[in-house]
């Protein structure tokens, strides 16, 4: 069971955007799937709550007890966490949880700022673990036609962790599909934002081999 945990501590990154639809990405791509949704504010729930027949199934643990729950919950291919921000204790039971550490930042230099704490805990685990945790950034909410590439991955190349080839764009289309309790994989499955998010799905995939 690969377990990848979607974490960034300062809010409004795109983590439950990009944990829906990567959960699904992944369902619909043959795995068997499991949205865990550590954030107490429960929104990858409401999302699930929305269409009675949601496709993907969505647990609420927001206790810093995700690594340990995580074991009595029966096998899946996948389990998707989608972290809470600003709580420290969720995100080491999650870091502990995970395979694959997703870290999502907008690109802006306060974003970039505040994932330090998050990326040190991250560190960390990597060393406990001699290297076997996995750890990314991904540029989220990025604008389309802006030069971002070469800026935001120079940025954060002092953080020491890979920055993913994948960007998730702004689009009025995730959060229309959001409240419609569905993906754009589902809404527009032959759209631009389709495609990211299975570049994303591939390139996580690939260095999980």
């Amino acid at each position: 069971m690969q377990v990848i945990a979607v974490l960034n501590q300062k809010g409004g990154s795109g983590k439950t955007t990009i944990a829906t639809h990567l959960a699904r990405a992944l369902q619909l791509d043959g795995a068997s799937v499991l949205l865990v949704d550590s954030d107490p504010q429960g929104s990858a729930r409401d999302w699930a709550a929305v269409q009675d027949d949601n496709p993907v199934t969505v647990v609420g643990i927001d206790r810093p007890t995700i690594d340990r729950d995580l074991k009595a919950i029966g096998h899946k291919d996948f389990v998707v966490i989608d972290g809470a921000p600003q709580a420290a204790d969720l995100a080491v039971s999650a870091i502990k949880a995970a395979s694959f550490i997703l870290i999502p930042v907008q690109p802006s230099p306060y974003d970039i700022w505040a994932t330090a704490d998050l990326v040190e805990l991250v560190k960390q685990r990597i060393e406990v673990t001699d290297g076997k945790l996995q750890a990314a950034f991904v540029v989220s909410r990025a604008i389309k036609g802006t030069r971002i590439g070469a800026e935001i991955t120079e940025a954060l190349a002092g953080y020491g962790l890979p920055v993913l080839e994948s960007r998730i764009t702004q689009r009025v289309s995730y959060p229309g599909t959001a409240a419609a309790g569905t993906t754009i994989l589902d809404a527009e499955p032959d759209g631009d934002g389709a495609r990211e998010i299975r570049a994303l799905m591939n390139e996580i995939k690939q260095k999980l081999v």
